[in-house]
């Protein structure tokens, strides 16, 4: 239960990181999460791909790969302190 819940707050924060890094500058680095964002609005861009990401830790999740989710969470808590660190590059 706790995989679930870490891999959802890192979810939230993934997606508040990332907006306010567009508010300071940055720019997108996936192409895919981009191309949504060019057709639509960054909110509904990123809002997309965390729903996308969620909906793939359920099927890990229904599949019973629990570990998977546990995997996985590294690689957002890792882009949350990417994210983190892009935002203090960029309002010095």
């Amino acid at each position: 239960m706790v995989t679930i819940q870490i891999f959802v707050y890192l979810q939230l924060l993934d997606f508040i990181t990332t907006l306010v890094g567009f508010r300071v500058g940055a720019a997108e680095a996936s192409p895919f999460i981009a191309k949504i964002i060019h057709i639509s609005s960054p909110v509904l861009g990123v809002a997309a791909s965390k729903l996308l990401a969620i909906a793939i830790g359920g099927l890990c999740l229904y599949s019973g790969r629990r570990r998977l989710v546990g995997w996985i969470n590294y690689w957002y808590a890792g882009l949350v302190a990417w994210n983190l660190a892009i935002i203090l590059i960029a309002i010095r």
